[in-house]
């Protein structure tokens, strides 16, 4: 390989390095303080330090603070030029939560249709290893709370 096309690909590396520093999830509601109260009936906490206004909220997720971004409608639209999928219509994406047992699961399908969430797809089995349940936001975007019991796992 010559010295040129070597220090490209070298370039090519930094770069691609440089692209991915953080990840977040960006969603449309229709409103934001039935939705902060939404999530927090089901005991997500919210980023006080940024993303939180009048028109958007900073939800924080997992061990990890995977941040989940709620925009207003009008905001959220001003981003991305296009319209709103109609949550009613389609699965515009599936949010997945992983449980540390089924326990949890069963107690988070529980407190999201308390707080106003509905679900099709009550907690149950699947696989044999698998435990969990979908349910709708107030927004109809779809998350599914997950435990898997990895020593049943199949392997490979």
């Amino acid at each position: 390989m010559d010295d040129q096309l070597q220090r490209k690909e070298i370039l090519i590396r930094q770069r691609n390095k440089l692209m991915t520093k953080d990840f977040w999830i960006n969603l449309p509601v229709k409103d934001i303080k039935k939705s902060k109260a939404f999530f927090s009936k089901l005991g997500f906490s919210f980023n006080t330090q940024y993303g939180n206004s009048d028109n958007s909220a900073s939800l924080l997720i997992g061990q990890k603070k995977v941040v989940v971004m709620l925009f207003d409608e009008p905001t959220f639209k001003s981003f991305t030029n296009t319209e709103i999928v109609n949550t009613k219509q389609g699965t515009e994406v599936l949010l997945s939560i992983d449980a540390e047992s089924k326990e949890e699961v069963d107690e988070m399908a529980e407190k999201a249709i308390n707080a106003g969430g509905k679900s099709k797809h009550k907690p149950a089995e699947m696989e044999g290893w698998m435990y969990g349940c979908v349910f709708t936001d107030l927004d109809g975007h779809q998350w599914n709370v997950l435990y898997m019991d990895m020593d049943k796992a199949p392997k490979g």
